[in-house]
Protein backbone atom coordinates (compact mmCIF):
# COMPACT_ATOMS: atom_id res chain seq x y z
CA UNK A 1 0.00 0.00 0.00
CA UNK A 2 1.29 3.60 -0.99
CA UNK A 3 1.63 6.52 1.52
CA UNK A 4 2.50 9.60 1.28
CA UNK A 5 3.67 12.29 3.57
CA UNK A 6 3.97 15.88 3.08
CA UNK A 7 6.14 18.54 4.97
CA UNK A 8 7.35 21.83 4.70
CA UNK A 9 4.34 24.11 4.86
CA UNK A 10 3.86 27.02 6.69
CA UNK A 11 3.57 30.70 7.27
CA UNK A 12 5.26 32.76 4.79
CA UNK A 13 5.42 36.69 3.25
CA UNK A 14 4.42 37.48 -0.26
CA UNK A 15 7.04 37.41 -2.06
CA UNK A 16 8.83 34.10 0.19
CA UNK A 17 9.60 30.77 -0.55
CA UNK A 18 8.97 27.27 0.47
CA UNK A 19 10.18 24.00 -0.14
CA UNK A 20 7.27 20.71 0.14
CA UNK A 21 8.61 17.77 0.17
CA UNK A 22 6.66 14.47 0.15
CA UNK A 23 7.80 11.25 1.22
CA UNK A 24 6.71 7.90 -1.10
CA UNK A 25 6.64 4.62 0.69
CA UNK A 26 4.71 1.45 0.05
CA UNK A 27 6.05 0.56 -3.49
CA UNK A 28 8.35 0.97 -6.50
CA UNK A 29 8.28 4.78 -6.41
CA UNK A 30 9.99 5.43 -10.17
CA UNK A 31 7.24 3.79 -11.68
CA UNK A 32 4.49 6.43 -10.80
CA UNK A 33 3.82 9.80 -12.09
CA UNK A 34 3.44 12.45 -9.17
CA UNK A 35 1.86 15.08 -8.38
CA UNK A 36 1.03 17.96 -5.79
CA UNK A 37 -2.39 19.44 -5.87
CA UNK A 38 -3.99 22.49 -3.27
CA UNK A 39 -7.44 23.03 -1.92
CA UNK A 40 -7.86 26.46 -0.71
CA UNK A 41 -10.78 27.25 1.66
CA UNK A 42 -14.25 27.26 0.29
CA UNK A 43 -12.71 25.74 -3.45
CA UNK A 44 -12.72 22.62 -5.31
CA UNK A 45 -9.00 20.86 -5.22
CA UNK A 46 -6.78 21.81 -8.30
CA UNK A 47 -4.06 20.86 -9.84
CA UNK A 48 -0.83 22.34 -9.32
CA UNK A 49 2.01 20.46 -11.29
CA UNK A 50 2.97 17.07 -12.60
CA UNK A 51 6.37 15.17 -13.46
CA UNK A 52 5.41 11.26 -15.06
CA UNK A 53 8.16 8.81 -14.55
CA UNK A 54 9.87 10.12 -17.34
CA UNK A 55 10.38 13.55 -15.79
CA UNK A 56 8.32 15.03 -18.10
CA UNK A 57 6.46 17.91 -16.40
CA UNK A 58 3.00 20.06 -16.39
CA UNK A 59 2.12 23.21 -14.13
CA UNK A 60 -0.82 24.93 -13.66
CA UNK A 61 -0.74 28.64 -15.83
CA UNK A 62 -1.17 30.50 -12.37
CA UNK A 63 1.81 29.08 -11.06
CA UNK A 64 4.40 28.77 -14.33
CA UNK A 65 7.59 30.51 -13.41
CA UNK A 66 6.97 30.38 -10.06
CA UNK A 67 6.64 26.96 -8.72
CA UNK A 68 8.77 23.63 -10.05
CA UNK A 69 8.72 20.05 -8.98
CA UNK A 70 11.19 17.68 -9.02
CA UNK A 71 11.55 13.90 -7.98
CA UNK A 72 14.69 11.96 -6.26
CA UNK A 73 14.12 8.49 -7.28
CA UNK A 74 16.40 7.20 -5.12
CA UNK A 75 15.17 8.48 -1.80
CA UNK A 76 11.58 7.97 -2.97
CA UNK A 77 10.79 11.98 -2.68
CA UNK A 78 9.00 14.37 -4.94
CA UNK A 79 9.37 18.20 -3.98
CA UNK A 80 7.88 21.56 -5.06
CA UNK A 81 9.95 24.44 -5.12
CA UNK A 82 7.51 27.53 -4.33
CA UNK A 83 9.47 31.59 -4.98
CA UNK A 84 7.48 34.76 -4.94
CA UNK A 85 4.38 33.14 -3.62
CA UNK A 86 1.74 35.26 -3.29
CA UNK A 87 -1.24 35.25 -0.87
CA UNK A 88 -3.36 33.48 -3.71
CA UNK A 89 -1.23 30.40 -3.19
CA UNK A 90 -3.23 29.81 0.46
CA UNK A 91 -4.16 26.06 0.54
CA UNK A 92 -3.40 22.46 1.51
CA UNK A 93 -1.32 20.92 -0.49
CA UNK A 94 -1.60 17.37 -1.24
CA UNK A 95 0.65 14.94 -2.72
CA UNK A 96 -1.03 12.28 -5.31
CA UNK A 97 0.72 8.90 -6.77
CA UNK A 98 -1.14 7.61 -9.61
CA UNK A 99 -0.09 4.65 -12.05
CA UNK A 100 -2.85 2.80 -14.23
CA UNK A 101 -6.02 2.28 -12.18
CA UNK A 102 -4.62 3.75 -8.79
CA UNK A 103 -3.98 6.61 -7.31
CA UNK A 104 -3.31 7.72 -3.62
CA UNK A 105 -3.14 11.01 -1.55
CA UNK A 106 -1.15 12.62 1.13
CA UNK A 107 -3.08 14.33 4.39
CA UNK A 108 -1.62 17.28 2.85
CA UNK A 109 0.42 20.35 4.41
CA UNK A 110 -0.84 24.27 4.89
CA UNK A 111 0.93 26.76 3.17
CA UNK A 112 0.06 30.40 4.80
CA UNK A 113 1.18 33.28 2.51
CA UNK A 114 0.16 36.33 4.72
CA UNK A 115 1.97 39.68 5.82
Amino acid sequence: QVQLVESGGGLVQPGGSLRLSCAFSGSIFSIYAMGWYRQAPGKQRELVATITSGDMTNYADSVKGRLTISRDNTNKIVYLQMNSLTPDDTAVYYCNAARVNFAYWGQGTQVTVSS
